[in-house]
């Protein structure tokens, strides 16, 4: 397997696509610029199956529609966030951009920690709430990669100031969640570049004493 970063939008939200060796992918928080991950997916010849939510905040949702649409795919967020993505007071994007982002209902909704298998893919589902009530991390194990979202950046961790948000339980999440994780798994982080789960434990200021 092999995987793509794409920031996409104002802030450079990260959208990431996984592909398998089979011509399949997976895409996950399509932000925005619908057209330009729609044109990356197509030039490298893949084939979508799912669009895949770390959480529901206005700059991980705004392409959800035209991916969606494009491919004929389901989308997949937690059930604790099932209606951020038509709500632009939950999702956010009132309140920080002055205007309305919002997408239909997602396809499928998601709780409780278990195994995910779509297409050759498979993927466990890691509830890490504390940025927001219904953040996922996503670990393929077999790409040795786990999708953080928000919760977990290289040197940082996710904001905590916003609704539903808990610095507590972000720690908490992280630290029985994520750095239980084989320490080369690489780190897919929502906004800025990838890291490791080893150098997060090594390096970042935020979970040291923890």
């Amino acid at each position: 397997m092999k995987w793509k970063r794409i920031p996409l939008g104002p802030l450079q939200t990260n959208a990431y696509v996984l592909a398998h060796e089979n011509g399949t992918c997976l895409i996950f928080d399509p932000g925005s610029e619908g057209r330009k991950l729609i044109q990356y997916i197509e030039e490298n010849g893949w084939t979508p199956l799912a669009v895949l939510l770390t959480h529901a905040h206005f700059d991980h949702i705004g392409a959800v529609d035209d991916v969606r649409n494009h491919w004929s795919i389901p989308v997949y967020v937690h059930k604790k966030e099932q209606h951020w993505l038509t709500d632009p007071m939950k999702n956010g994007s009132l309140l920080f951009m002055g205007e309305a982002i919002i997408t239909n209902d997602a396809d499928v909704f998601v709780e409780g920690e278990k195994t995910l298998t779509i297409g050759p893919f498979c993927i466990q589902l890691l509830e890490t709430p504390g940025h927001s009530p219904g953040s996922l991390s996503y670990y393929i194990e077999d790409a040795q990669v786990v999708v953080s979202g928000d919760v977990l950046f290289s040197g940082s961790i996710g904001r905590t100031d916003l609704p539903g948000g808990s610095y507590e339980q972000l720690l908490q999440s992280i630290h029985r969640k994520l750095l239980i994780l084989p320490e080369e798994t690489v780190v897919l982080c929502g906004h800025g570049s990838e890291t490791t789960i080893g150098a997060e434990m090594d390096t970042n200021p935020f979970l040291n004493g923890f």
